[in-house]
């Protein structure tokens, strides 16, 4: 079972995998964590926190993997997912320690054999993959289904992307 993460302090994506032992994957469960905009920051990273703990107590998944921080305009908020990402980061090594890193190139070219993959291609591949009648909503799902399937796809190479 791998937990996948799109990292958001506003949503977070969550996306679960189970991988049988030839390799396939399925859906276990996905949707997001919201915080409320008017809420005190730091009480929305503690809302992050028991997301996140929720998704481990009802799951158990064994690793955790999240998408890098990637944020090329916005500073300001990308420090605040910066933020967020830390706290998914603590909670998810203090849950299993076994936690992935993948950048949204590496994500792209593990699902779809391109790293300059559009949002819709992803979306459709995931979809498929995980042989879903629909693509994933919201986007933030989405994306964090595509993390666990770039960990289940790459995982004999899980020694490369390890935060640990």
């Amino acid at each position: 079972m791998i937990l996948g993460l799109d990292p958001g302090y506003g949503t977070m994506g969550y996306g679960v995998v189970e991988k049988n032992a030839r390799g396939d994957c399925r859906a276990v469960d996905y949707g997001v964590v919201k915080t409320p905009a008017g809420e005190n920051f730091a009480v929305r990273l503690c809302m992050l926190e028991e997301g996140v703990n929720a998704l481990f107590d009802k799951f158990g998944p064994e690793e955790a993997a999240m998408e890098e921080l990637f944020f090329s305009k916005n500073v300001t908020t990308g420090i605040a997912v910066a933020h967020a990402r830390g706290v998914m980061l603590l909670t998810c090594n203090k849950r299993c320690g076994k936690i992935f890193e993948y950048t949204p190139n590496q994500i792209k070219q593990a699902l779809t054999g391109y790293g300059g993959a559009d949002k819709q291609q992803m979306q459709r591949v995931v979809a498929s993959h995980l042989r879903l009648k629909a693509i994933p909503r919201p986007d933030d799902a989405a994306d964090a289904l595509a993390v666990a399937l770039c960990h289940a796809f790459t995982s004999r190479f899980a020694n490369l992307f390890s935060v640990r």
